[in-house]
């Protein structure tokens, strides 16, 4: 039961909104005609009185009120009510109103779990009705864009599309579909990660490698998803312009062009983008899209333990009762390929432990998935808070690193350590990085281009985290 003191206009909205949730409720309210009148609007249990007066309370059986709302624009009346309230029933939860000019020093002295200053209600109103307001207007403008597709859209994601990308892209293409166009999922490099195959395996999505693509200008837009700068881990042109840019990583903004930017660094995943999009644009959210934008999220996040945001959680509460969970339990449980046990056995003998910081080269690498696999399972290690593991692939140092240690921003220690030689970037606690090999990938004597790489990663990653260069056998 919940107690009402006061029935104003405020008490009355909340009264009514309590009873529509068919919650049991008890008014006081000290006018005659207020209270008639609220037994003819269907309140039934509504008592005329005072108050502040203890027998009142009894009377309105305070002592087995949930909570009790102190809703009137008197602030001395209210203070009053809220020491006849504390003294009936010491232990029970009071909500009371302020006035318009009342500061947390007026309260001080009261015993009310909750104070409500209606110049904050009125403010945090009006941030909300501004958010609802830029995201009506940014949702227009990409709508706009889509309706103009006549031949159609390019939804290019990073290379190597993890699940969070795959998720994205694909909930971009059924919102574009919705809107009477067609759009094709473009990725470069692979989809090597065993559960990135089952993901896109089991629910049959379809993805066009690059390397298919006869000319990029047979689409009339262009979409850059889980990447921001062009020709930066995807296969995008650096001269192209992406009509959409959508992602959730931390990039410079000046180098950031397009028409329609939503990047949000703050997000633990573009998958709650995306959700938002569906959700407050009044598409459907069917299973299929649930599944795998849950999914993409969990993923992002490892699990909901890095990076995830209150924003995160809201979208996965809205995802999880209506995804396919004996799905995703087939996607999270895939068979291990030869070649990623063979790079986590390679990872473990060649470590390298220098204090915390655990490094090592696998040698050469097909599949560049295998790298994050092998980092977040030497994670494990007692004792390691940071690892990066590298190999070499076809033409390029391929990095992955995995951290823990809250003292590092990873993504800005990758950038700092690769960033003038190659690609590098990432979250505080995931990042990644590739370099050109150049002119060396035509090295004949392969055990030099391991020696090579392994003192050019190991010195230039030791040194941007500060670390001293002495290795400790363990």
């Amino acid at each position: 039961m919940y107690l009402i003191l006061g029935c104003g206009t405020a008490g009355y909205l909340v009264a009514n909104r309590l009873h529509e949730q068919k919650k049991d409720i008890v008014i006081v309210d000290k006018s005659p005609e207020r209270v008639k009148g609220l037994k003819e609007m269907g309140f039934r249990k509504v008592i005329e009185g005072d108050m502040t007066s203890t027998e009142t309370l009894a009377e309105a059986k305070i002592g087995k009120a949930e909570a009790v709302l102190i809703l009137t624009t008197d602030v001395d009346l209210n203070k009053k009510a809220i020491k006849a309230v504390k003294k009936v029933n010491p232990e029970v939860p009071v909500i009371v109103r302020a006035g318009v000019y009342s500061t947390e020093e007026d309260f001080k002295e009261d015993e009310a779990e909750v104070v409500i200053y209606p110049t904050d209600v009125v403010a945090e109103y009006a941030l909300s009705s501004l958010e609802k307001i830029e995201f009506k207007k940014k949702m227009k403008k990409l709508k706009k864009i889509i309706k103009e597709a006549d031949k159609g859209v390019a939804i290019v994601t990073q290379d190597n599309p993890d699940p969070d990308a795959i998720a994205s892209a694909l909930t971009l293409k059924r919102i574009i579909e919705a809107e009477g166009k067609r759009a094709d999922i473009i990725y470069g490099g692979e989809i090597g990660h065993e559960e990135n195959r089952a993901l896109v395996n089991l629910l049959g999505i379809h993805l066009v490698p690059y390397s298919d693509v006869r000319d990029l200008r047979d689409y009339s837009k262009i979409a850059l998803i889980e990447a921001s700068i062009p020709g930066e881990n995807n296969p995008l042109n650096p001269e192209i312009a992406p009509d959409i840019i959508i992602d959730h990583h931390q990039v410079d903004m000046k180098m950031v062009k397009g028409d329609y930017i939503d990047i949000r660094p703050e997000l633990g995943a573009s998958s709650t983008i995306l959700t938002q999009y569906l959700v407050n644009m009044g598409y459907e959210l069917t299973e299929e899209l649930a599944t795998v934008l849950l999914y993409g999220i969990k993923t992002d996040t490892q699990n909901f333990t890095r990076g995830t945001t209150p924003a995160d959680l809201n979208s996965v509460a809205l995802l999880y009762p209506k995804a396919d969970h004996d799905l995703l339990a087939k996607i999270e449980t895939p068979l291990m390929s030869t070649e990623t046990l063979d790079v986590l056995g390679q990872a473990i003998i060649n470590k390298k432990i220098y204090g915390s910081y655990l490094l090592s080269n696998v040698g050469f690498i097909r599949d560049r998935d295998t790298l994050p696999q092998a980092a977040d399972y030497l994670l494990k290690l007692e004792g390691i808070s940071t690892v990066l593991v590298y190999g070499i692939g076809k033409d390029v140092i391929h990095i992955s690193a995995r951290n823990r240690d809250i003292r590092i921003n990873l993504g800005e220690v990758m950038q700092k350590a690769f960033g003038d030689i190659g690609q590098a970037g990432g979250h505080a606690t995931a990042a990644a990085a590739k370099i050109s090999l150049g002119l060396f990938q035509n090295v004949k004597d392969k055990s030099s281009l391991l020696n090579l790489a392994t003192e050019a990663v190991t010195d230039r990653f030791l040194n941007a985290v500060g670390a001293k260069e002495k290795e400790e056998n363990k």
